[in-house]
């Protein structure tokens, strides 16, 4: 008979193991989006200005528009990751079509005043989508035991065992919410039967695993979806005819879901074990606010130079996971563990580090620009909050160690032919981490076009960006590792309308 519990039975883990330095680097990263003629020449508007999209580098952008307008654009995303496991390539693609940009900007004018200008816009972005999915299969010697035996090495067997008439899922979270992650997936490789005690005995520490295998088949199915937005709100001056000033607040919006799909086989015929299956969800949601401030100077009539500040991204985040776990030894009750029973976990914090910008432009009259940015951000000043926690602490100075500074490149150029704009630009970007072999460098390059009617404007981009990335199948207990080389594309077609 089929359990209400299953449905309705949702308790609040103390401890959650989820908050890693991955979520940090995730929610620190900025993808190229905007409106299409942001994307076209890389992101360089630092100096430039003029583009809504632009406030995202420096929020004095917005004072350069001589007239009020709005704008917006839609992107389709294309990823395509080969995936190097186990000896085995494998490849896979994902599209995703969105609204990733909508905003204005409204000017007013003085004739009578050394502020000449002020200017208050608006703009919603998309700065990171999350779209996205990889399959790896291929063999290997470490098995999923190993991640079980990991995490039971020191539990007490009393607590794994489903108590009399105690239901399994109600053990499950009960668990979780008591005495934490690491016992919680104890209980779930013993009640699977991929481990075993030393003892049969409740006080018993110690456990073996149950799997015999030389080599194994494993399979891993990654899939994520969700957004990290960003709704900025501008205002912006200019002072005589070379000084440009402005300032953002930002207010960020994180959605984030992944669900991994794990099976094992390949076992020596005389293990007691034979197949393995072990899933995962994890769902994040969130806010954040940050601000920046920002100056661009016209030193002559073709050379513009900007610099701007954007603060930390303050984030507040919740999370709630859910599993599921089955094997040739799992307990018949196993199957009532599933996506439907839900740990929640206490709300954390993320504090992204603060960046700095400095950017060059060169503007030909008329004809046409060229445009260059550099940023730098300190990754390792990322920090996991509250920081009063010992795990969160733990993980901070992890951080501290494995990440370092990021420095980024950005070119973009625009040459006009009467109506007619063609677009070029290229950006790079270092690793977050100290050892790129986690996490490669990323390399980038776009182009467009874009058509201006007189009192509007139609721009078309296509965007391509390539990073290698190590990605460890489960956090800890094993060290399998997927090497995914990953190529985003996006064409993006953005109208805007002056008025």
């Amino acid at each position: 008979m089929k359990r209400i519990s299953t449905f309705i039975m949702v308790l609040a883990c103390t401890f959650a193991s989820a908050q890693t330095i991955d979520d940090v680097v995730r929610y620190s990263t900025e993808n190229i989006q905007g409106t299409a003629r942001f994307q076209a020449m890389g992101g360089a508007f630092g100096a430039l200005g003029g583009d809504l999209s632009s406030l995202n580098v420096n929020p004095a952008g917005s004072a350069v528009f001589n007239y009020s307008e709005v704008g917006i654009t839609g992107s389709n995303y294309h990823s395509n990751n080969d995936v190097l496991y186990g000896g085995t390539l494998r490849n896979t693609k994902d599209n995703a079509l969105e609204l990733n940009q909508i905003g204005g900007v409204f000017v007013f004018k003085s004739t009578d005043s050394p502020w000449k200008k002020l200017s208050l816009a608006f703009n919603y972005d998309m700065v990171q989508n999350f779209d996205n999915e990889f399959f790896a299969a291929g063999s290997s010697t470490s098995g999923i035991d190993n991640y079980f035996l990991n995490f039971a090495q020191g539990q007490p067997l009393g607590p794994l065992r489903v108590q009399q008439g105690e239901y399994i899922e109600d053990a499950y979270l009960d668990i979780g919410a008591n005495l934490g992650y690491a016992a919680q997936q104890a209980f779930l490789g013993f009640q699977a039967g991929l481990i075993e005690p030393d003892v049969d005995d409740d006080a018993n520490t110690g456990y073996f695993s149950n799997a015999e295998y030389s080599s194994l088949n494993q399979s891993y199915l990654r899939t994520t979806s969700g957004y990290n937005s960003k709704f900025t709100l501008n205002v912006a001056t200019q002072y005589e005819e070379n000084l440009y000033l402005g300032a953002t607040v930002n207010f960020h919006n994180v959605l984030y879901d992944r669900v991994t799909y794990f099976d094992e086989t390949g076992y020596n015929q005389a293990s007691p074990v034979q197949s393995t299956s072990f899933d995962n969800f994890l769902h994040t949601e969130g806010y954040g606010f940050s601000f920046s401030l920002g100056a661009i100077a016209k030193l002559n009539e073709s050379v513009r130079v900007g610099g701007s500040y954007q603060s930390p991204t303050w984030y507040r985040l919740t999370d709630d996971t859910s599993q599921r776990i089955n094997s040739t030894l799992a307990v018949e009750d196993i199957n009532f563990i599933n996506f439907g029973i839900v740990n929640l976990y206490d709300e954390y914090k993320i504090r992204t580090p603060e960046k700095y910008t400095g950017s060059l432009a060169i503007v030909f009259g008329q004809d046409g620009l060229i445009s260059f940015d550099y940023g730098y951000q300190d990754m390792s000043k990322a920090e996991l909050g509250p920081t009063s926690d010992p795990n969160f602490a733990a993980e901070n100075d992890f951080i501290s160690t494995e990440l370092g500074a990021v420095n980024s490149f950005k070119l973009g150029g625009e040459y006009r032919i009467e109506r007619v704009s063609l677009r070029a630009g290229y950006r790079f970007e270092e690793s977050p981490y100290e050892n790129t072999d986690f996490v490669g460098d990323l390399n980038g390059f776009s182009a467009g076009i874009g058509y201006d009617f007189g009192g509007s404007r139609l721009d078309l981009a296509y965007s391509r960006s390539e990073q290698d990335v190590n990605t460890y199948l489960f956090d800890s207990g094993i060290d399998n590792a997927a090497l995914v080389n990953r190529i985003n594309t996006n064409i993006s077609l953005g109208y805007t309308m002056k008025f």
